[in-house]
């Protein structure tokens, strides 16, 4: 008996601990389905009684404490999606397989929302369907964020595709409203002084009438005042809001008794809006309002892009003709004056263009090229975007060495001037002067052999050289002789009064050919802007002019003589200067590392927001701790201060009365011996001087790019 009652005990404890066992696993199940948001749902298929619990009602928009009959559950499906819910239920019920299906609701406050259904069908024993059983699940937030990601590609594309402005600008308000379901989205840019709103072309939804025109903020509120402050302005109801309460009437008359308006910030403050409209009272989402937001960038940036590039094709294509007008207008009135006269006048006109040009490219360049950089490093995937850097910077590069040779030609183009062997240069260039001009062309150079150095850009030489030899080229196309001679030449007072230059000792590089020749009037035309005897298309006419301003600007002289039917010959005079010991070229800089060394510190001056945040962000990537100021008064007060600095990166047209090269003279007169990275668009006499920079400091031009950048301030900071 003892026995029998012991195992008696023994059976009950464990029916109680497997019963205990299902309730603690019937919590855990409740408890994973409550913080999963999952809902239950029960169908009888022969009654149509449906029960459910409080998150699957939830999941529909019901208030969890009122019934929600099978009934309620059909009319809440979104039309649209009836009839597949319709059939992928009835294929469920007649297959047996699982129910599983996505669909629109629709809820009672008006709002669509997106539930995942999932169920199995229960059947009684002679395997006919009584019950269908399963979970629900409120996906909304997912199938709407899907939803707008595909939206801002397709935003992308369309942006990329368009050239208007302001159609641009309707293409992203349109998507936004019709995913939005608003009354009314627009762009429009501001102006700040007036307190107005000026939009070209807005969407309207059916029935709504557009606010195209010009508006004035306050006749609607005075949330104008949150705007100027960069805050996004939202109203649920124009009734009920304190800044439009008084305005409310006028709000509703043009279809917005809710909206948002996202501001577009810039340095300046306010410049643009991206404004939404509702006719009824509308509750904004957080979801919708980062939505609304990026749209509005991008949109800003698309729409700014386009003008700019508006903008340059016209300067573009009325450049040319300007500066031949202002050039023939010049030679009418001072056409007794020496031929350097007119080619600085030229100058004085290209060179602030050019300085413009360089500024903007500047910015736009580098910005591309950090997106690309962020692209390949796999945190932007957006192969529109991709595709739009290439075209860019192609862009970018072609404007750029059309600023290079006007530069070249106005002569204040930036050189880097150092002793060169004139003969060491034409040997190197030699083979490939060759290829460059072809086998029909015999090649003949007659080197000077103690032939003097020469202080000189030794790239702007070679270009020189190359051009020269093109020319040479292109005037004997059946062939012909190419002569390259170096020579050293004396210039007595006479000689050297008769071409303008001081007495003294000169290289000569002089190239000759045997080719059809000049006459006398093409050849007192030859160094002039834009003049070629070249068909149209196959010369800029830039090349002799370019050469004419280096040479100039090199304290030289280009001579030319020319005889029809004989051939063509052009020297260059370049002043002696004494060779160093080893004129080897130094290393590549490339070799330097990548990255600064612990604790390098730099202060990074330039007016132009977008060119300083560039350089900030590329040398804060690079490992260094970057300060900024964007003009000197600015910068002076972090020089003065006990901040260490090891590196003055500073632009030379700095506004406020102080530029680059007066402020670094102001930094090494508390800092001494710091060293200065000059960046400028133009190379300002106040940055060489007599033509040498001081100790510890260089110069770069823009448009730079970001890896030469980073290269200079390795360089000048010795990063090891």
């Amino acid at each position: 008996m003892i026995d029998f009652f012991g195992d008696g005990d023994a059976a009950t404890r464990a029916r109680k601990s497997a019963e205990q066992a299902g309730i603690n696993m019937e919590r855990r199940l409740r408890f994973a389905l409550n913080a999963g948001r999952l809902g239950l749902w029960e169908l009888d298929l022969r009654t149509g009684v449906m029960t459910s619990s409080r998150y699957f009602r939830e999941t529909f928009g019901r208030d969890p404490a009122e019934p929600f009959p099978y009934e309620a559950l059909l009319a809440a499906v979104h039309p649209d999606d009836r009839a597949h819910r319709d059939d992928a239920l009835a294929h469920s019920i007649a297959t047996g397989e699982d129910y599983q299906i996505e669909y629109r609701v629709l809820r009672p406050d008006g709002r669509v929302g997106w539930v995942q259904v999932s169920a199995q069908v229960v059947r009684s024993p002679d395997a006919v369907p009584t019950h269908m059983a399963g979970t629900s699940m409120d996906i909304t937030e997912r199938r709407e964020s899907e939803a707008r990601t595909q939206v801002l590609l397709e935003l992308d594309a369309r942006l990329d595709e368009l050239e208007d402005p302001d159609e641009l600008a309707f293409a992203a308000a349109e998507m936004l409203g019709r995913t939005l379901g608003v009354s009314r989205v627009g762009y429009g840019t501001v102006n700040l002084k007036n307190e107005t709103i000026t939009i070209a072309r807005d969407w309207n939804a059916p029935g709504i009438r557009s606010l195209a025109g010009t508006l004035q903020f306050r006749d609607y509120g005075s949330y104008i005042d949150d705007l100027k402050r960069g805050d996004t302005v939202v109203f649920v109801d124009a009734d009920l809001d304190p800044r439009t309460a008084a305005t409310a009437d006028a709000l509703k008359a043009i279809s917005a008794q809710a909206l948002v308006n996202m501001p577009v910030t810039e340095r300046d403050g306010l410049v643009a809006l991206l404004y939404l409209n509702h006719a009824t009272r509308r509750e904004w989402l957080a979801d919708e309002l980062g939505f609304i937001r990026e749209v509005a960038h991008r949109t800003h940036v698309a729409v700014e892009r386009r003008r700019v590039e508006q903008e340059l094709r016209a300067l573009a294509s009325t450049l040319e003709a300007k500066v031949v007008e202002r050039t023939t207008a010049l030679m009418a009135a001072e056409a007794a004056l020496h031929q350097a006269q007119k080619m600085e006048a030229v100058g004085q006109l290209t060179g602030g263009l050019a300085h413009d040009f360089n500024n903007l490219l500047t910015g736009i360049s580098g910005a591309l090229e950090l997106i690309r950089r962020r692209q390949a490093g796999g945190t932007l995937t957006d192969d529109t975007l991709l595709r739009y850097v290439s075209m860019a910077q192609g862009a970018t590069g072609r404007a750029a060495a059309l600023t290079h040779r006007l530069l070249a030609f106005s002569r204040q183009q930036t050189l880097a001037p150092e002793p060169t062997d004139v003969n060491r240069l034409v040997a190197g260039l030699r083979e490939l002067i060759q290829h460059t001009v072809g086998p029909s062309i015999a090649i003949e150079v007659t080197a000077e052999s103690q032939l003097w150095g020469t202080l000189v850009d030794p790239s702007q030489l070679e270009s020189a050289l190359l051009n020269l030899c093109i020319n040479a080229r292109d005037a004997m196309p059946d062939g012909g002789r190419l002569s390259i001679e170096t020579r050293n030449r004396e210039l007595d007072a006479d000689q050297a009064k008769a071409l303008g230059l001081p007495a003294g000792a000169y290289v000569a590089l002089c190239v000759s050919d045997s080719g059809v020749g000049m006459s006398p009037q093409v050849m007192a035309k030859a160094f002039d802007p834009f003049f070629t005897t070249k068909p149209i298309g196959q010369g800029t006419g830039l090349g002799l002019s370019m050469i004419y301003g280096f040479v100039r600007q090199s304290g030289g002289l280009a001579q030319i003589d020319s005889t029809p039917g004989v051939g063509t010959s052009v020297c260059l005079l370049l002043p002696r200067q004494a060779l160093p010991a080893d004129t080897a070229d130094p290393q590549d800089p490339a070799s330097i590392a990548p990255q600064a060394a612990p604790g390098e510190r730099l202060l990074v001056v330039d007016d132009d927001a977008s060119v300083r945040a560039i350089a900030c962000e590329l040398l804060k990537e690079s490992g260094y701790m970057v300060l900024e100021a964007q003009d000197g008064m600015a910068a002076i007060d972090i020089l003065q201060s006990d901040i260490p600095l090891d590196l003055l990166v500073t632009d030379v047209g700095l506004p406020g009365g102080m530029n680059g090269r007066q402020l670094a003279n102001a930094a090494r007169a508390v800092r001494p011996g710091l060293k200065v990275l000059f960046i400028t668009g133009y190379a300002e006499q106040a940055v060489m001087g007599d033509g040498q920079l001081d100790a510890g400091m260089q110069i770069l031009t823009k448009p730079f790019a970001l890896d030469a950048l980073a290269k200079r301030v390795k360089q000048l900071t010795g990063s090891a």
